[in-house]
This record gives C-alpha cells, sequence and structure tokens, in this order.
C-alpha cells in the first residue's frame, strides 16, 4: 500500500497548480496476492480525474519474479487540492 500511494502522491505533486498543496481524504487498496522474498515490485500511477478541487489516482502493483509478473494489489486514491493563500 505504501509504494502504490507513494506513487499517487508523486503523480498528484506533478499535477498540481502552483504554490497548491494537497492532502488524501480517501484511499482504498485491495491486495489480490503475495509478493516472495527477492521479487521486485513495480507501481504505476494513472491519473482518473484531474480537478481543480480533487483528483483520483489509481495505482497498479505488480510483483516481477522468475518469468512471470503479477498483479499483487491495487489502490484508488482521493487527493483534495490545497489552493495556495494570496
Amino acid at each position: 500500500m505504501t509504494l502504490a500511494d507513494t506513487a499517487c502522491g508523486y503523480g498528484c505533486l506533478a499535477a498540481l497548480p502552483p504554490g497548491a498543496g494537497f492532502t488524501t481524504v480517501a484511499l482504498t487498496t485491495s491486495h489480490l496476492a503475495t509478493a516472495a522474498v527477492g521479487e521486485r515490485l513495480r507501481a504505476i500511477a494513472t491519473p482518473l480525474h484531474l480537478g481543480r478541487t480533487t483528483q483520483v489516482w489509481d495505482a497498479t502493483v505488480t510483483a516481477a519474479g522468475a518469468g512471470d509478473t503479477r498483479l499483487v494489489a491495487v489502490l484508488r486514491c482521493t487527493q483534495l487540492v490545497l489552493q495556495g493563500r494570496s
């Protein structure tokens, strides 16, 4: 969950308008499989909604082992965009 949340957070940061910040208001994770020791994990975050006041991101976490790649977890994250004060 931490890896997927971090990917969504960096995506949100990159999409923010100048001077804005954000906070997470909702986070849902579904764990689908386990990763074995030594497997590499990869998280990819994709924006679903980049609005003026909210952003919604989906992330997938996959594990790569001995010749295969498996889906380990999916995450949906909703962020509240905090506009800078003038």
